[in-house]
């Protein structure tokens, strides 16, 4: 297909609106029956997180095109205006459905369980009583009502805070109503427990709806006319003006105080408001009326995570520990030396969290630390736990004398004020700290060490390991996310990475690497033309069928790269085999006749983030196993591939790639957790044949037929 035959209207799905299609499908996990009951609450909690962060990230840079005059449509047609309004449409239906999922369905659920949260008109008397004297002596002390009036001004709303809002007057008649705002203490628990009863497993009130019937006790004499819950969201899209700041850890901790003051996005009220109040919060917010979202059930779906974490075996996803690799088993790794033998026998491909990121990853990094033998670290910290181990390793290593290289992103969104703690602890340990490249995010997740070792003849060499990931240095998120790693000592991956780190540290202009493909250097140029190989296989095999075709499996998180996108239809026009899982927003159409019909995309969402970025290249093989397979840290978005530092590593191993493949696999057999994405970005959820078995890959899903896997291997 040439570019000028590529119609972004006809050819393309919104970003934006594919993302939220992406979360209408995490919200059906909530939903589906079939979700355990508190896994069903932890899923009401993330869909409303992910749209927290959907609206601080997207929304008010959608709002800023939508009110500047040289605003251009997006890629697909739509104008910011009407965008937006597209948005609003789908947000409402979407919190909709979350509402009445958690009123008309989970919260009887949790009842009929013995897990009950009741408004404060349901308690008792003697319950009222109590939680009225706890608010006394716990929360009457913490808050701090402010008033509107000529001598105070509006108050600060901060960013997702719960807030009341109340119109009071002076007891006399005709006295003018004011409005006050009490913010609800972060610092105290949100649902407040109350006495159980016999055969009741918890019993909560909310703290907002504790404090909405004492504020007697904050406005003493006052009439109390008028009361409102309102949630607030504030853009995190903010523009730095100084493209190239002198001092990049200063210039991100001035983001960060910038950010804390941003624009308000959204107002979230609970239903039927008082308008006069809503006017008066809009008015003074700088919002508009389509800003404000009213919704019933919880403000805060966050609140109800104590419930989700409740030790419930019965009504939860039974816990998963992470299994050991079967060559880094603790008891085979009786030194840190060991390790290193381990990777030297062969690359070792991990898989988590299926497998222990804590005996692998961490233990890698930790080891070297402690190892005599080793000289130097280098390492890139993206996103990191408050705790990290990576951290404390990296310092260890530095006291010890060895060289220590760290490349710490400031400007991970939403990670800023920790990676700059990080970044001075590790100053101020003798750990070299990068900030990275000018103009460019590190989001590649690398590590290398360097050894002293001796090669068969007994003559002293220096030899280089490196870990590349598709996921963070984050053993948190290690728990949760679907993400790959390669540990090994090839010398054609370990060069390239020490050319990275050089271009990641220094100043190096190196754009040719041997193995790696980086990006922002040639990652896109070397995807594209792998798939003109793919192009040219799939024409050999027109003119003679014996021959294997062409054929490409891709899974990522999202997918809107233009160029890229191009490039996949022209591949299925000329008749290759294209298989795409894509978690998130997909702006490519598939299934669409004379354009895309040799594409399919699927996605998987369930019991684990899926995370992990996979590229598969047939290559001119008829087995999978044989031809090209990558992991990387980036997806197929024109940011990570033009305005991110990413690379994607070859899995060279047969052993390796046949796992990789089985994983595929697996994921193409599901009927449980995965969607078809149709040619309008709409997700059909795959139910499983009449005929499955109930443990087979396709009635139980991806993440149980892999932690089955996971189980037999350690056995």
């Amino acid at each position: 297909m040439s570019a000028a035959a590529f119609d972004g209207e006809m050819c393309l799905v919104n970003r934006d609106l594919s993302w939220l299609e992406f979360n209408r499908r995490v919200l059906e996990q909530a939903r589906d029956d079939r979700t355990p009951l508190l896994t069903r609450v932890r899923f009401l909690s993330i869909f409303a997180s992910n749209l927290d962060e959907f609206f601080m990230k997207r929304v008010g840079y959608i709002k800023r095109q939508a009110e500047s005059r040289l605003a251009a449509s997006t890629p697909d047609g739509m104008t910011p205006r009407n965008l937006l309004f597209a948005i609003r449409s789908m947000v409402a239906e979407l919190t909709e459905l979350q509402s009445r999922c958690y009123l008309d369905d989970v919260a009887p659920a949790l009842a009929r369980h013995g897990i009950h949260i009741l408004s404060y008109g349901e308690l008792t008397p003697a319950e009222r009583a109590t939680v009225d004297r706890w608010f006394i002596e716990s929360v009457f002390p913490v808050l701090t009502p402010l008033a509107v009036d000529p001598g105070h001004r509006f108050p600060f709303i901060s960013n997702l805070s719960e807030n009341i809002g109340v119109m009071v007057s002076a007891p006399e008649d005709g006295a003018e109503r004011g409005f006050a705002r009490i913010k609800i203490p972060d610092v105290l628990p949100r649902l407040v427990p109350l006495p159980r009863r016999e055969g009741d497993r918890a019993r909560y009130t909310t703290l907002h709806d504790v404090v909405r019937h004492n504020l007697d006790d904050l406005f003493p004499g006052m009439r109390i006319h008028d009361t409102i819950l309102f949630r607030l969201t504030r853009n995190a899209a903010i523009e730095i003006e100084d493209e190239q700041p002198e001092d990049l850890l200063v210039s991100v901790e001035n983001e960060l105080k910038l950010r804390r003051f941003a624009k308000a996005v959204r107002l979230e009220v609970s239903p039927n408001p008082p308008r006069g109040v809503v006017d008066f919060l809009t008015r003074e917010l700088r919002l508009e009326p389509e800003d404000v979202y009213e919704r019933a059930g919880p403000i805060e779906y966050a609140d109800l995570l104590p419930i989700a974490d409740m030790d419930v075996p019965e009504l939860r996803e039974p816990r998963w520990t992470p299994v050991h690799h079967p060559r880094l088993r603790p008891e085979a790794m009786e030194s840190d030396a060991a390790v290193f033998a381990a990777i030297r026998e062969r690359d070792i491909l991990l898989h988590h969290p299926y497998e222990s990121f804590n005996s692998s990853v961490e233990r890698f990094i930790a080891a070297a630390a402690r190892d005599p033998d080793v000289l130097a670290i280098k390492q890139t910290i993206y996103r990191t736990s408050r705790d990290s181990p990576f951290v404390a390793s990296l310092i260890r290593a530095a006291e010890e004398g060895k060289q220590v290289a760290c490349l710490v992103e400031l400007r991970a969104r939403f990670d800023e004020s920790k990676n700059v703690r990080f970044a001075r602890l590790l100053e101020k340990a003798g750990v070299h700290v990068a900030y990275g490249v000018v103009g460019f995010k590190t989001h590649c997740k690398t590590s290398l060490v360097v050894r002293r070792e001796h090669d068969p003849e007994g003559r002293p060499i220096l030899r280089s390991y490196a870990h590349l990931g598709t996921g963070n240095y984050n053993p948190s998120t290690a728990q949760l996310y679907t993400d790959l790693g390669l540990l090994t000592c090839d010398p054609a991956i370990t060069a390239d990475v020490v050319n990275l780190f050089n271009f990641l540290t220094g100043r190096s202009a190196k754009r040719d690497y041997t193995d790696l493909l980086v990006a922002p250097a040639g990652m896109r140029q070397a995807f594209m033309d792998l798939i003109d190989r793919e192009i040219a296989h799939a024409r050999a095999a027109a003119a003679d069928p014996s021959l294997p075709g062409g054929r490409i499996v891709a899974k990522m998180n999202s997918l809107e790269d233009l160029k890229i996108t191009r490039k996949l239809y022209e591949a299925s026009a000329a008749g290759v085999r294209i298989t795409l899982i894509v978690r998130g927003f997909c702006c490519l159409r598939p299934g669409v006749p004379g354009l895309s019909e040799n594409i399919r995309v699927i996605s998987v969402v369930g019991r684990f983030l899926e995370h992990s970025r996979l590229f598969h290249f047939g290559a001119g093989h008829r087995d999978p196993v044989d031809g090209l397979w990558y992991i990387s840290s980036a997806d197929w978005m024109y940011r990570n591939l033009s305005a991110r530092v990413e690379a994607a590593c070859p899995i060279k191993d047969r052993h390796a790639r046949a796992r990789i493949a089985a994983i595929i696999e697996i994921m193409l057999a599901d009927h449980r957790c995965a969607w078809d994405i149709g040619p309008d970005g709409r997700s059909t959820q795959r139910r499983p044949p009449p005929d499955a078995a109930p443990d087979s890959p396709a009635a139980r899903g991806t993440f149980e037929t892999l932690m089955d896997l996971a189980r037999r291997e350690d056995a």
